[in-house]
């Protein structure tokens, strides 16, 4: 091998080792981002959201049973979708899931 064949050698593993490096580091504060928006909702804003949310679907379903009361399968619809919607909602939000690995007897790592 040749001076150049090793010197470009050696510039391809450094480049192979940062993408790897950066790749791990990119992973990290993903983890720590997620972990962040999942503790940092603020109890408040939440609260303003869901009113909001809330009081957009009864005003349409406010609406429909106001203007569209011979429609049954249109107010079947709207009485059905949204109590759909929180349904699945309230599932997801009180299934116990576990994102990382689990913990360890005594807090050990591996």
């Amino acid at each position: 091998m040749t001076g150049s064949e090793l010197f470009l050698g050696g510039v391809a593993a450094l480049a192979v080792l940062s993408m790897v490096v950066k790749a791990r580091a990119g992973v990290k504060r993903a983890r720590v981002a997620a972990e962040i928006a999942r503790v940092g909702a603020n109890p408040v804003s939440l609260l303003g959201r869901v009113l909001t949310t809330a009081s957009a679907i009864v005003g349409a379903q406010w609406v429909v049973i106001i203007y569209a009361v011979s429609n049954t399968t249109l107010l079947l619809a709207v009485l059905a979708a949204p109590a759909l919607v929180a349904a699945y909602t309230l599932t997801r939000a009180t299934t116990a899931m576990q994102l990382g690995p689990a913990a360890r007897p005594g807090g050990g790592r591996r």
